[in-house]
């Protein structure tokens, strides 16, 4: 059933900057507390602490029964992992996700970090993965689709002979998490619903080493982590369609 996205003001998409601004900053910090020893449960004390002493929350405590500030996926982890006191050590990968909350407005964006000094082939998944996301975010304008954005997305990882985790998807956004519509990482140009002026979405590859990008939910219901046990790493901002091209409230300007 198709379903009208929310499309907001530029007052309102002023807001959403807002909450961006303070997930931005709180994502720089989080690069310079992420080193060896440190544990993804210490990443989100910290990072609840920091949105508290700017008046803001985190708006996926509490959604859906999700009990943390932050979701933490390390290495197989592809998305939604638990913060826990598993100390992080050299060489592994973690993506810290995160939906700010700012006087009602929501901006969502995660990014995947590297602890020290990585393997070749996965600062080569790390750097195009993020240059898929922005190859994307740049077709983010009135007159395309949602099709458009997953087909470049797609175009990217079969590239690379990448997987890509179709599971998982961007969505609009707004005082909601999720709200419609749902923005696939794969599709054909052309197709998909068009992308209007007061349009918010995200848009969150998640590519793994693994060519199938096939995944599995664990017992907790939240983590998911690759079938074939190949690392994954996502990136996502927070972006809103506009006259002027692709606004993206989550790059901190």
């Amino acid at each position: 059933m198709h379903v009208d996205p929310i499309l907001k003001t530029k007052e309102e998409i002023g807001y959403m900057r807002e909450a961006g601004r303070i997930l931005r900053s709180c994502h720089e910090h989080i690069e310079k507390w992420l080193t060896p020893g440190v544990t993804t449960g210490d990443i989100n004390e910290r990072v609840e602490a920091f949105l508290a002493e700017r008046g803001a929350t985190p708006e996926q405590k509490g959604y859906k029964g999700y009990p943390y500030a932050t979701c933490a996926s390390v290495n197989e982890v592809v998305c939604h992992g638990f913060p826990d006191d598993r100390e992080l050590s050299t060489g592994d990968v973690v993506t810290i996700d995160m939906v700010v909350n700012k006087d009602g407005w929501l901006a969502d964006s995660a990014w995947t970090y590297g602890i020290g000094e990585q393997r070749k082939s996965i600062r080569k998944l790390m750097k195009r993965t993020e240059r898929a996301l922005h190859k994307a975010i740049a077709l983010a304008v009135p007159g395309n689709t949602l099709g458009d954005i997953g087909n470049a997305i797609e175009r990217t990882a079969r590239f690379y002979r990448y997987g890509i985790v179709k599971p998982l998807i961007g969505h609009g956004i707004g005082q909601y998490i999720h709200e419609p519509p749902n923005v696939l990482p794969y599709g054909k140009r052309r197709t998909g619903m068009m992308l209007t002026e007061g349009m918010v979405i995200t848009i969150e590859p998640i590519f793994t080493r693994g060519s199938s990008g096939a995944v599995v939910w664990d017992e907790d219901g939240w983590t998911v982590r690759t079938v074939d046990g190949s690392w994954g790493v996502q990136y996502e901002h927070t972006v809103a369609i506009t006259g002027d091209g692709p606004l993206i409230l989550t790059d901190g300007t």
